[in-house]
């Protein structure tokens, strides 16, 4: 085992300022709003869209689906979840995508996962999502929203950014990783 850096970057959009628009999502998908009873689901989905990516080896909960369980659970038991925020996608009644936010000050707010599987990738699920979640957000009296990103996460780093978040800072993640 070995200590290992992460590079990641702090994104952040105002939601005063930035229009963004909710897209349709494409046949045979259905979005469903956070109940509890979604729960599993929502863990499913999370980690099918985590569990071979690099954010596995920075975030160790996102590489076993009990990991993801215990996350879900601790991120819908925290007193600044905003349910609004929280969307599950399924795929003819599989799941597919799921989206989660907190509140992190009286106008802020920040998106703790956002994850598509990767078999459902490149169909504008990852911007709906998102539009979802930042409607939620806005509803919920948030002003600012942020996110962190894997610098190596090229495909999310494009679609944060044409949905108008902007880099704001540049923090480094240690994780333990196993070598070769």
């Amino acid at each position: 085992m070995g200590l290992t850096y992460f590079k990641r970057y702090r994104m952040e959009i105002d939601l005063q300022r930035t229009r963004f628009v909710v897209p349709e999502l494409p046949p045979g998908y259905t979005a469903c709003p956070w109940q509890e009873s979604r729960l599993e689901a929502h863990a499913e989905a999370k980690y099918r869209a985590f569990a071979q990516e690099i954010d596995a080896f920075v975030f160790p909960s996102l590489a076993s689906h009990e990991g993801c369980l215990k996350l879900m659970r601790e991120i819908t038991g925290r007193r600044e979840f905003i349910p609004e925020t929280t969307w599950l996608l399924l795929h003819q009644q599989s799941p597919c995508g799921t989206i989660q936010g907190i509140r992190i000050g009286d106008n802020a707010g920040s998106v703790q996962n956002v994850g598509v599987v990767p078999e459902h990738r490149g169909l504008g699920l990852g911007s709906y999502l998102l539009g979802r979640a930042l409607a939620g957000f806005q509803q919920a009296g948030v002003r600012r929203v942020s996110l962190e990103v894997t610098s190596r996460n090229h495909a999310a780093h494009r679609l944060y950014r044409r949905l108008g978040f902007l880099r704001i800072r540049t923090v480094y993640k240690t994780a333990e990783v196993a070598y070769a």
